[in-house]
């Protein structure tokens, strides 16, 4: 941690270790806040959420008053992600999926209609209110459904085919989204279920995670160092194999395709997993991957809210905050309307409760990124403490890893044809 002077300011720049604490101690005080104001949990609002965008408004109004700047390092923010999709696909039984067979066609298929909607939403208002229609897509898909990642990598290609600043446009359109999907997410499922007057009954005696329906009494009987150690390692040899997957995959030079690291640990702890389950090579113990998970979640999202740059936002034109609040709203009558009726299926169905939880986590994952939808659905079923495996294993697979199937080729469609 260390003062030094960037065009005249003052700047803060905090090493790995000083932001992994802040990190941390902001994830703390999200939890600390959430209990205490009660307010935070009925409206089912993240303690991650809490505490990374306490901290961003306090960067952000040190920054606008020329006080002080705060640079961070997030170096650990990607080994926290890896580390939290290797173990989703730890969860990833086949046998959880076929018994979700039919939520998770009508979940991916919805991902793949928003994908292409976002688009035409973006394009159809950006030449209503006389832009340039690449900044609509920008808007759109690009950054809504592609996230941070996604708005770095065409910002470039669109500012090539001639849109100016398309590159601040997306990174900031980003930066909204996980603003409003991390804030909108729990909310928006917890009132769908309200509304529709699912009875929700407990499941008290069961922890909250991706796969109750195979929770073991192991941390119970007898949690040892030993054990936990053990699916440490295997966490991170997963996490090294999708990163080696991932470079490997980039070495064949596919052109308009690639798999990002946490998609290759995820694809192959779902092999191992499955693999696992009919030959037991290892004794996977659901608690301690979910304490992994958690962990990682918490630590990961933390740094990604408290890091943002919100004032990226103030490159955000009046037309182009018209097109994100537009996108906005259809993206919650998308969900009312579409999503929630065809997961729910009808009325009484058992898959009334998980139809709600999907809906909460699209509604974050549509504006924000899959992280999103996972930390939106843990806040709704920890409100009503039931688990909801299908909905985390369903969620994690479609918005990180199957949407990109028709997601990248829609965004490089519409950029071709209006450059």
């Amino acid at each position: 941690m260390k003062f030094v002077l960037i065009d005249g300011i003052r700047t803060l720049q905090l090493d790995l270790i000083t932001t992994a604490a802040l990190a941390l101690l902001l994830l703390m005080l999200g939890n600390h806040i959430r209990k205490k104001y009660t307010v935070f949990q009925k409206m089912t609002i993240p303690a991650s959420v809490i505490g990374g965008f306490l901290c961003s408004f306090i960067v952000l109004i040190l920054r606008v008053t020329n006080v002080l700047y705060i640079e961070m390092d997030t170096t650990l923010q990607l080994p926290f992600m890896l580390a939290f999709f290797t173990c989703v696909g730890f969860g990833g039984s086949f046998k959880m999926l076929k018994t979700g067979g039919r939520l998770l066609i009508i979940y991916l298929a919805s991902t793949w209609i928003l994908a292409i909607l976002q688009n035409i939403i973006g394009v159809g208002l950006a030449k209503t209110l006389g832009i340039d229609p690449l900044l609509g897509i920008m808007a759109g898909t690009v950054s809504l459904v592609g996230g941070h990642g996604n708005a770095a990598a065409f910002g470039p290609i669109a500012e090539q085919a001639g849109a100016q600043g398309a590159s601040a446009v997306a990174l900031a359109s980003a930066t909204y989204g996980l603003i409003v999907g991390s804030l909108l997410g729990g909310p928006v499922g917890d009132w769908i279920l309200k509304k529709n007057k699912i009875d929700v009954t407990s499941d008290a005696e069961q922890a909250i995670s991706t796969d109750k329906s195979e929770t073991t009494t192991e941390m119970k009987n007898g949690f040892t160092t030993d054990r936990f150690l053990a699916h440490l390692t295997f966490v991170f040899v997963f996490m090294a194999g999708g990163v080696i997957f991932s470079e490997l995959i980039a070495k064949l030079e596919i052109k308009n395709f690639a798999i990002p690291s946490y998609v290759g640990a995820m694809f192959l702890a779902i092999v191992f997993r499955n693999i696992n389950d009919k030959k037991q090579l290892f004794k996977m113990d659901n608690q301690i991957v979910e304490m992994i998970s958690d962990i990682g979640l918490g630590f990961f999202l933390t740094m990604a809210i408290m890091t943002l740059k919100i004032w990226e936002l103030a490159s955000l034109a009046g037309p182009l905050i018209i097109i994100l609040l537009v996108q906005t709203v259809f993206l919650f009558f998308f969900v009312l309307f579409f999503v929630f009726p065809l997961l729910r299926g009808k009325k009484g169905s058992t898959d009334s409760y998980d139809a709600g939880v999907l809906s909460g986590g699209f509604m974050g994952w549509g504006l924000g990124i899959a992280a999103t939808a996972f930390v939106c659905m843990s806040a709704i079923v920890e409100k009503y403490r039931k688990s909801s495996p299908k909905a985390f294993l369903i969620a994690p697979l479609c918005g990180a890893v199957f949407v990109d199937i028709v997601a990248i080729p829609t965004i490089i469609f519409f950029i071709s044809l209006f450059s």
